[in-house]
């Protein structure tokens, strides 16, 4: 007889963002004449570029014709998008990564999700909080979180490591050591970052430790200050205990074609001095078929002299839009951070309003959704994330609303 992944079972609840898809669903059925403004999930609204659009018709025009057809791709993804990708993403800043090092894939949250795959059962893991939800929940998933305390949100096997206004939302290093540290900057769901020497220390932690560092660098594209590093790789050591996870979704609006990359060094071994590198070449040919030929060619056309220019007015249309909401909020009375070097703006629910009462509270008076702190993690309770990636106009509209409440 055949049961249900007990693991899987731990899981309190649906996923954050189904939980708050649910839930605004249920109001517009009530209330089907108000006009909600979605400033909640990170899902980008501008079109894809005109650049990376003509690189979907050239290259499905080559499907088109038995000369020019592609079938499955490599494993790793096709050279002329990893040999791109080492030459225009990491060459400039100064790393020595190879285009044998980059895997490509159809997306960052699928690599967060399965990178845990290659680790021990027992390995300890180690979270900021608040977190993006998918790798704690995979960790769930794969057994080795403990129990769940609904009080504090929190398992008894990971180490939280709190990021709240106290420590600028940058995370101390943990007393007790972990084996897998997860790390994000710009960070989802704070907007805060780190500097270069900040993160440098995270690396000479992990090598102190033989600990491997998870680093989330979707966001990377937003940054606009100096001396915040846009790759983990630009630090002394980190071939030896880093991995890097980057997004096409954010920089170039992907979300609904679908690709990014993990970086893993050849350097990075466990313990034992077994290859991660060789390990996730085993899983990802194993577990996926490659992303398209056509949208991988639109990939290439991102990091063209054109599609450089059109994605960076792109992220600069976003940026203003932040811009618009922290300075709005501000005005409005809210404490605010966030909005800078991300798409972020994370700002303090008012009253000492839980996460929750404050997502219902905009909702049901000025009808803009956001995502409730609480949702990321419990040092998340009384915070909340609104997002920069819809119009201006609604970002304009969503500030009047809230300022009239």
């Amino acid at each position: 007889m055949i049961h249900a992944n007990e693991d899987y079972l731990k899981l309190p609840g649906s996923y954050l963002f189904s939980t708050i898809a649910k839930k605004v669903a249920a109001f517009s059925e009530k209330n089907p004449d108000k006009k909600i403004i979605r400033l909640g999930i990170g899902d980008v609204t501008q079109p894809l570029c005109p650049a990376v659009i003509e690189a979907i018709h050239k290259a499905t025009d080559e499907m088109a014709d038995a000369a020019t057809f592609r079938g499955y791709a490599p494993d790793l993804g096709y050279a002329f998008l990893r040999d791109t990708i080492a030459e225009k993403v990491f060459r400039p800043l100064g790393t020595d990564i190879t285009a044998d090092e980059i895997f490509i894939s159809d997306g960052a949250k699928s690599d967060s999700a399965n990178i845990q795959e290659i680790f021990t059962h027992d390995t300890k893991v180690a979270v900021c909080d608040p977190v993006y939800p998918v790798y704690v929940d995979t960790n769930v998933m794969a057994g080795r979180t403990g129990t769940y305390d609904e009080a504090t949100g929190t398992w008894s096997n990971v180490i939280y490591m709190p990021c709240t206004a106290a420590n600028g939302y940058s995370p101390e290093l943990p007393g007790e050591v972990p084996d897998l540290i997860y790390l994000c900057f710009p960070n989802n769901p704070t907007g805060a970052t780190i500097s270069r020497a900040q993160l440098q220390e995270w690396v000479d932690y992990a090598n102190k430790n033989h600990a491997v560092i998870v680093y989330d660098a979707a966001y990377e594209a937003y940054i606009s200050e100096e001396g915040i590093p846009h790759s983990i790789f630009e630090c002394e050591g980190a071939r030896t205990c880093a991995i890097e996870l980057r997004s096409f979704s954010k920089n170039a609006g992907f979300t609904g074609t679908r690709l990014g990359y993990t970086v893993i060094p050849k350097d990075l071994v466990d313990a034992d001095g077994v290859s991660l590198h060789a390990l996730w070449a085993r899983r990802h040919g194993t577990k996926f078929n490659g992303a398209p030929y056509i949208i991988q060619r639109a990939g290439e056309a991102v990091y063209s002299e054109e599609g450089q220019r059109q994605t960076r007015e792109q992220i600069a249309y976003y940026m203003n839009n932040a811009k618009t909401i922290k300075e709005g909020l501000a005005d409005a009375g809210y404490t605010v951070s966030g909005g800078v070097n991300a798409p972020y703006i994370w700002l303090k629910t008012p009253d000492g309003m839980s996460s929750w009462d404050f997502f219902d509270y905009l909702l049901e008076k000025a009808n803009v959704v956001g995502t409730p702190g609480s949702g990321f993690g419990a040092s998340g309770e009384g915070y909340f994330r609104l997002t920069a990636f819809g119009s201006y106009e609604n970002s304009v509209e969503a500030m009047k609303r809230i300022k009239a409440l």
